[in-house]
């Protein structure tokens, strides 16, 4: 069997060391898409990854805060806290906040926004509310989520409103038993954001309601609708049409 690293010689194990690089990479910034390509064609596989992945991040200047927090998950936490020992401020906490979210500590950022929050200069800024109730929903507090996004939408534009939080809300009303002001909800961010990502949980939610045939159809809209995306869209939403691929196989 033909070795594609027999030609690079001496040079093999720094590429080695890139593939490897890129293969972590990819599994940790959720490009899970890229691994088999990694691996069954490592060395074609790592210089296209590297130009269309890592490059533009280098040129961002992400790769470096992004690497550091590959090798140390808690870097970005460590970063922040020492930030905040120096200036307690409402941005230091807030992205430490952040930081910790990222690690799945939500406990701990729920009580970070929170304290912003009590600040009477803070208690009705609609972005900190709506961060809270991000939090609260991944911390399965599903009737305090359903709370801050209720407090947050007053103060904020219609227009101004993110897609993620609206399919959070809907996702919070599914959770929380309101399931026909949860299925109008999906319904309308669909319709007017074209999402994929909602698409599929709109999905998922009519296979727990057993309306399995809505269901498959829903999942094969996704397959569908990620076709017609440029190339560069494609890889960014693929996720959704890996896992709606998933749901019609009945994996």
């Amino acid at each position: 069997m033909f070795n594609p690293f027999f030609l690079l010689g001496r040079y093999y194990p720094v590429f080695l060391v890139l593939v490897i690089i890129c293969i972590v990479h990819a599994y940790k910034t959720g490009r899970s898409n890229w691994i088999y390509l990694l691996i069954f064609l490592p060395g074609i596989g790592a210089l296209v990854y590297f130009f269309l992945e890592i490059l533009p991040e280098i040129r961002h200047g992400d790769f470096v805060p992004n690497l550091k927090s590959l090798v140390n998950p808690n870097y970005k936490v460590a970063q922040w806290e020492t930030q905040l020992r120096h200036t307690d401020t409402i941005y230091n906490r807030l992205n430490l906040a952040l930081a910790l979210e990222q690690r799945g500590v939500y406990p701990r950022a729920i009580e970070l926004v929170k304290s912003c929050l009590d600040d009477v200069l803070y208690a009705k800024d609609p972005n900190i509310i709506l961060q809270s109730a991000r939090l609260y929903f991944k911390n399965g507090q599903y009737t305090e989520s359903l709370s801050a996004f209720e407090k947050a939408w007053p103060l904020q534009p219609v227009n101004l409103r993110k897609m993620e939080d609206e399919l959070i809300y809907a996702r919070s009303l599914e959770a929380g038993g309101n399931l026909p002001q949860a299925e109008e909800t999906y319904h309308r961010i669909i319709r007017i954001h074209q999402s994929l990502e909602a698409m599929y949980w709109y999905g998922m939610y009519l296979k727990t309601q057993n309306r399995r045939e809505e269901a498959r159809r829903q999942f094969q809209s996704v397959r569908e609708e990620i076709r017609l995306y440029p190339r560069y869209a494609r890889r960014r939403y693929a996720e959704w049409a890996r896992l709606s691929r998933r749901e019609m196989s009945g994996k």
